[in-house]
């Protein structure tokens, strides 16, 4: 599940960091430490997420029957 895990953060963390600059820029925050600021957050916030979309896939596809 820590593989799964791995690669869901590979993906989340691209979405949650993208989005939380995007949202920055939007809002005209130019400096540099809150643009790293936004995309650090998306980062540490896409933990979580991928941890536990990954516990849901892995039990999901644990519990199938055959």
């Amino acid at each position: 599940m820590i593989r799964l895990a791995a690669v869901l953060y590979i993906l989340t963390a691209t979405v949650f960091a993208g989005s939380a600059v995007i949202a920055v820029l939007t809002m005209r925050m130019m400096a540099p430490a809150q643009i790293g600021g936004a995309f650090l957050a998306g980062l540490v916030l896409a933990a979580p997420v991928a941890f536990l979309v990954a516990r849901n896939v892995y039990n999901a596809l644990n519990s199938r029957s055959v």
